[in-house]
This record gives structure tokens, sequence and C-alpha cells, in this order.
């Protein structure tokens, strides 16, 4: 009888594959952040994919491709994109039907009307919404609002998708350089004609091209993460 009764004090959470229901005891569905590894986890990756979004592998680890897709969901659906799972976001995993339409998800020009919006935002440190981004932040949010899941950090983003030459840029492609340390420490998305779109630390979100005299000697690589 005790197990009885600590098991109903217990979340619990029933996925029904072939009917599409998954169900949560809302009142005790457990908070899950980054870091977590537990059951409730999977879960947790098992609804986000069924919704469309990429989490890697439902492995019962809350890694940071799990926090980008928790994160695009708030963001998408007017919740502070914190990427940390608490009640109002299991109610909304709960009722959503479906990620953004793939058709947009597959749509350079999307991505870049999307960035484009953000034109003049401030920069700031840290920074992961329209109050103010730092780079990695800008494109993961641009990216999120159309679907695609990024990792928080660039040198993170510089290992999804595949490698993209310079010669075979695309618009959307992501393109990284080395700034303030060495390896990928900053990146924004690549528009067209030899110029791309990023977090500045005095302009904020601005346009600037890809030969200036500060970005070509500064220029690691590129990857492409639109299918």
């Amino acid at each position: 009888m005790r197990q009885v009764l600590k098991l109903k004090t217990l979340w619990i959470a029933v996925v029904i594959m072939a009917g599409n229901l998954w169900l949560v005891s809302g009142a005790e569905a457990a908070m899950l952040r980054l870091g977590d590894r537990n059951p409730e986890v999977v879960v947790l990756q098992e609804r986000l994919t069924g919704l469309g979004y990429n989490v890697g592998s439902t492995d019962g680890n809350f890694g940071a491709l799990t926090e980008a897709a928790v994160k695009t969901v708030q963001a998408v659906n007017g919740l502070e994109a914190d990427g940390i799972v608490g009640s109002a976001t299991w109610e909304l995993l709960r009722s959503a039907n479906k990620a953004p339409s793939r058709s947009l998800t597959t749509s350079a020009a999307q991505i870049l009307r999307t960035a484009q919006q953000f034109i003049g935002v401030p920069y700031v440190w840290g920074g992961t919404s329209p109050n103010g981004f730092d780079c990695s932040g800008f494109t993961q949010y641009v990216f999120g609002l159309n679907g695609i899941s990024l990792p928080r950090t660039a040198d993170i983003q510089y290992e999804a998708g595949i490698p993209v030459r310079a010669e075979e840029l695309k618009p959307g492609d992501l393109v990284f350089f080395s700034t303030y340390e060495p390896g990928p420490s900053h990146d924004g998305i690549y528009l067209g004609n030899g110029k791309f779109i990023n977090a500045t630390s005095s302009r904020g979100i601005a346009i600037d091209r890809m030969d200036s005299s500060y970005w070509k000697q500064r220029y690691l690589g590129a990857r492409r993460v639109i299918r």
C-alpha cells in the first residue's frame, strides 16, 4: 500500500504513438532543463520529435539540441525562450499540433526575410530575444522561428549541418569567423552577393560584407542547415 501511495505522487506521462495521443499530468509535470538526464526527458524529446523538431536522438539526455528545440517552441508561441520546461511549456507541448510548416523550414528566402526584420536590434552579450541578441542567439532565434533548431553557441553551431566551401555559399548558409578567441567565436547568415547579416557589438543586427578587411581575414567556414 505504501508503494502504491508513493507511485501516486510521481509525475505520470503516457505516450500512445499509434493514436497520436500524448498526455502529461500537468499539475505534476517535471521541470526539465539543460543537463537533466532521466526518463521524463525521453518523453519530452519524443514529443518534440513528433512535432517536427530536431533533438538529435531521444536518449533522455537534455542536451544543446533539445534545449534549442524547446526555445524554438517557446519563442514561436509567445513564451519566454529560456529553454526550461515548466508547466506552461508542458501545456503548450501537450496542445501543439505541429512545428512551423516544412515549406518554411526549406525556404532560404523566408530565413532571410525573418533575419532582416531584426536589423537595428541592439547587441546584448548572451541575448537570445528581440530585446537584444548576441551572434549565435540571433542565428538560433531566426532559424528557430522557421522550425530549425540550432544549438546555442557559435562553436557548437559550427558542428551542425554540412560544411560548405566559400565558392559554394548559398543564401541561408551559416558563416563563421574567429574574432575574440581562436576558433568559431562569431557567426551570421549569408544573404548572397558577398553579404551576410549578423549581430555586431557596435551596430546591433546589421549587414556586412564578407570581403571587408575585417571579416575576410577572420573567416573560418560555413555550414548548411536548411534541408
